[in-house]
């Protein structure tokens, strides 16, 4: 947000911290948690192509309703929103296959000896809060402790989605149209919404690709049957 000239090196960190990180060693850890027993496909969030078409369209009304109504935004431009969107998006992809499908279900699987209600509880509390902590590491106004609890607070509304809807791409769909507006209004105040007045290019490329590697690793690490072995 500092440098929004900055469109090479804001795709290389893309790359690395959010597809490499985010997205793929994310799937290599929850293919060992369904290989183990710990969780199975469904509780993390995979769910049939029927169900996740259905569950997508209704979460990204949802998110999209929320924008529009309820939330204000400083421009609604399509291809504005277009552009927030597509920048956005790479980073909620990570932040749900980390925060919540690898965070939030294994703090939920190890408490659900407490019950099915303080088991959510707790997956809720985990993703929450690790991912409000997590943006410490942002660059401003995302890292201020202010800025931090509110986005603890947007982590339980995503949380409600994933953990009702029980689907990774219905919780992307619905929690990026809230990062699209944190962005959206970060941009305006630093006076640089004009220029996502025109597509910005290099933005849709990286979030074609992170949506491209999330089905592909889907299909590679979780569709193809995994046989579960002893809880360990």
């Amino acid at each position: 947000m500092l440098r929004p000239e900055a469109a090479l090196d804001r795709v290389i960190y893309t790359v690395v911290a959010n597809i490499l990180i985010g997205i793929v060693i994310a799937f290599l850890v929850i293919r060992f948690s369904i290989a183990s027993g710990a969780a199975s496909r469904h509780q993390l969030g995979f769910s049939s192509l029927r169900r996740t078409v259905a569950v997508v369209i209704i979460a990204g009304l949802t998110g999209l309703g929320t924008l529009i109504m309820l939330l204000k935004v400083p421009s609604l431009n399509p291809q504005v929103l277009l552009n927030g969107y597509a920048q956005v998006l790479t980073v909620s992809v990570a932040e749900i296959m980390v925060c919540w499908a690898a965070v939030g279900t294994s703090f939920k699987s190890s408490a659900r000896k407490f019950g099915e209600i303080q088991a959510v509880l707790m997956g809720i509390t985990a993703a929450s809060i690790f991912f409000g902590v997590y943006h410490l590491a942002h660059s401003p106004p995302f890292n201020e402790p202010a800025m931090v609890l509110r986005l603890i607070l947007v982590g339980v509304v995503t949380s409600l989605v994933y953990f009702i809807l029980r689907d990774i791409y219905a919780a992307i769909a619905f929690h990026n149209f809230l990062g699209t507006i944190g962005v959206l209004q970060a941009l305006n105040a630093s006076g640089n919404l004009s220029a996502y007045q025109e597509p910005q290019y290099h933005l849709i490329f990286t979030a074609l690709l992170s949506i491209a590697v999330l089905i592909a690793l889907d299909i590679i690490f979780i569709r193809r049957d995994v046989t579960p072995s002893k809880h360990i």
